[in-house]
């Protein structure tokens, strides 16, 4: 993989050859999740650019993340969207993991809606839920690989920023309207954050699930920690893709696959993409 760290100079060039290649302004950035880039083809009037085009941008390795960047109009809102995002698990430090949302921010994104797919803990949840992050356990992070490990740059946000709201009250609020209007079932809940790339085990979904984890998965967290470390405003939305497992199978059948999390997320779209449709209205 390439360099550990992530310099202004790289960021800015990004920048600019993203502004090169497109005629938008975006307002508002969507990180999709696993089997959920078809979210990205609502978007209209697209601009569309390859990760691999753009200078030091990571690139996506994960079956249903496509690597692109859709830039245009999604119900009323300016957007840029990621079709697919890069994970600590490939090899990738925190630092290329987040730079999406670093360059969000230089671009003028002030809002960030994040996606995911993750293994539900509670076990009166059904795969193909919903459920609005209220908070997150970043397990990863407090181990020592934080994203905003090292050297601060004044210029992108504080040495120790605020995290008591690392979601935003009022985009929450909004998220639960515009899902009760639409009679949409909205979970809410927990997102722990493990590094991956294995599922759990049973014991670790009895750990979670006492620490107060509803919802486990493998980004999500240090990317919103550093939309808040630069002004950012975020709201979250996990995707149930599986239940995950807390005793020892009986039958070798009982498994957890990437393909099942994929094809969960494909049969979630259309009421995702109507949600959060609803939320850029609101918005907008």
């Amino acid at each position: 993989m390439p360099g550990e760290t992530i310099t202004p100079e790289e960021l800015r060039a990004a920048a600019d050859y993203v502004r090169a290649h497109t005629r938008h302004t975006p307002r508002v950035g969507l990180v999709l999740g696993s089997g959920l880039s078809v979210l990205a083809e609502r978007v209209q009037d697209a601009d569309v650019i390859d990760y691999h085009d753009i200078p030091h941008f990571p690139r996506s390795t994960v079956p249903g993340h496509s690597g692109r960047l859709v830039l245009g109009g999604l119900a009323g809102a300016h957007v840029l969207v990621m079709q697919g995002r890069v994970h600590y698990y490939e090899g990738y430090s925190m630092a290329q993991v987040t730079m999406p949302i670093r360059l969000m921010q230089l671009l003028g994104v002030q809002i960030l809606i994040v996606t995911n797919a993750a293994g539900g803990i509670r076990q009166d949840w059904h795969v193909g839920d919903l459920m609005a992050i209220t908070d997150h356990l970043n397990l990863v992070g407090l181990g020592g690989q934080h994203p905003l490990r090292g050297p601060n740059d004044d210029q992108f946000g504080p040495r120790f920023p605020d995290m008591l709201r690392a979601y935003d009250a009022r985009l929450l609020q909004l998220l639960r309207a515009e899902a009760q209007a639409r009679n949409i079932t909205l979970r809410e809940g927990v997102y722990a954050m493990v590094a991956g790339p294995s599922y759990e085990t049973p014991a670790e979904v009895r750990y979670l699930r006492t620490i107060g984890a509803d919802a486990v998965g493998m980004s999500t967290a240090p990317e919103v920690i550093v939309a808040r470390h630069g002004g950012l405003r975020v709201v979250g939305i996990s995707l149930i893709s599986n239940i995950s497992i807390d005793t020892l199978p009986t039958t070798d059948e009982e498994r957890i696959s990437h393909q099942d999390v994929l094809l969960a997320g494909q049969r979630a779209v259309p009421v995702l993409a109507e949600l959060i449709e609803g939320l850029l209205r609101h918005l907008n």
